[in-house]
């Protein structure tokens, strides 16, 4: 990079959650990255739900405290929005528009593709490349969503001290976080990586080709239903089960009554949700399985998956190849299957 040339500002990831807000910042180390500042801050019940701010004042404060304990003195931000809340679409382009022209008749094709006026929807798009059927084509990703989700999402920033530069989808994120786990999956073109978030609120699949997203589809399936109903079984606080959990730390009387209902549960929601993937894609095999979220930990899940889908399933490490800061190392590397989202939004300082 040459002396004069405008260093593009550093963002925090922000990644806010059905139960809480987690804020990551990463520095550069030689060819590879740091974890510079991490913090995470719980929000208060119903603060969010179902990946939906309700509570913006709640939200932005619970930005600043964990912002406060991160230590960072970065004032942009990359957050997301849920990909409930985003619609997607891959349309062709002539490959001879100019940037200009390309930008204006995005515009006039978003409006066969999304069920709102278009005055009140966020429009972004990415260039795929070339189609591999026509060279003299592009392939675009167009993503729109209603500016009502994002400007609620910017206000909550705001309020926690921060300024929105980015606001990504929360799949993108995690297809921009895959690419810190190459050693963990099958990178080669055809491959087809089916990427399970387990969420607190819901189950999100994922399908990436050539690590980008194909697919996407979202489940009810409540990573807190687990926590719920150790709290029902113990007297535990929330705080208490989770710590439990991510901890592995479950009393053997948790084995029976909750987790393995819990995990056989899962294991169907995530075989039914290949399972629409497959009738409604054309594609019939899934090459490996990446798990990502909370829950995604929980000792057994990823060898139950294996054995119920017939592929190899790995649980995300996208902090594997980073160097961590001694003081949170431990918290870092319990976290690490959770922090796809953030640590792809944070990845967004250096593109």
């Amino acid at each position: 990079m040459g002396l004069f040339t405008p260093k593009k500002p550093a963002l925090i990831g922000v990644d806010i959650s059905s139960t809480q807000v987690r804020l990551l910042q990463l520095g550069q180390s030689g060819r590879g990255y740091r974890v510079e500042h991490y913090a995470t801050e719980v929000l208060p019940a119903h603060a969010v739900v179902e990946k939906k701010i309700i509570e913006v004042d709640l939200v932005g404060e619970a930005i600043a405290r964990a912002l406060a304990r991160s230590g960072s003195r970065l004032k942009n931000a990359a957050a997301a929005v849920a990909g409930s809340a985003v619609i997607t679409r891959t349309i062709p382009m002539p490959i001879e528009l100019s940037g200009e022209e390309l930008e204006d008749q995005i515009q006039v094709e978003a409006e066969q593709y999304i069920p709102y006026p278009i005055d009140e929807v966020s429009l972004d798009y990415e260039i795929l490349g070339p189609s591999p059927d026509n060279p003299e084509i592009n392939e675009i990703l167009l993503a729109a969503s209603r500016t009502e989700n994002v400007d609620i999402c910017v206000a909550a920033l705001g309020l926690g001290g921060l300024v929105a530069k980015v606001i990504d989808v929360e799949g993108f994120a995690v297809e921009n976080a895959c690419g810190l786990i190459t050693e963990q999956i099958d990178t080669s073109g055809d491959a087809l990586m089916a990427v399970i978030n387990i969420g607190a609120a819901m189950t999100t699949l994922s399908v990436l080709r050539n690590r980008h997203t194909i697919y996407s589809r979202e489940q009810s399936f409540r990573g807190q239903q687990f926590t719920e109903e150790m709290m029902r079984v113990d007297p535990l606080s929330s705080e208490e089960a989770e710590h439990a959990i991510l901890q592995q730390g479950l009393p053997e009387t948790h084995t029976a009554e909750t987790l393995t209902p819990f995990k056989d549960s899962l294991v169907q929601q995530v075989s039914r949700l290949i399972e629409f993937f497959y009738s409604g894609s054309g594609y019939s095999k899934i090459s490996q399985v990446v798990l990502s979220g909370d829950y995604a930990s929980i000792e057994g899940i990823d060898t139950m998956l294996e054995e119920q889908l017939g592929v190899r399933c790995v649980v995300a490490n996208p902090l594997v190849h980073m160097n961590l800061p001694a003081h949170q190392k431990e918290s870092l590397i319990r976290d690490a299957s959770a922090l796809m989202v953030v640590t792809g939004l944070a990845l967004r300082s250096f593109d």
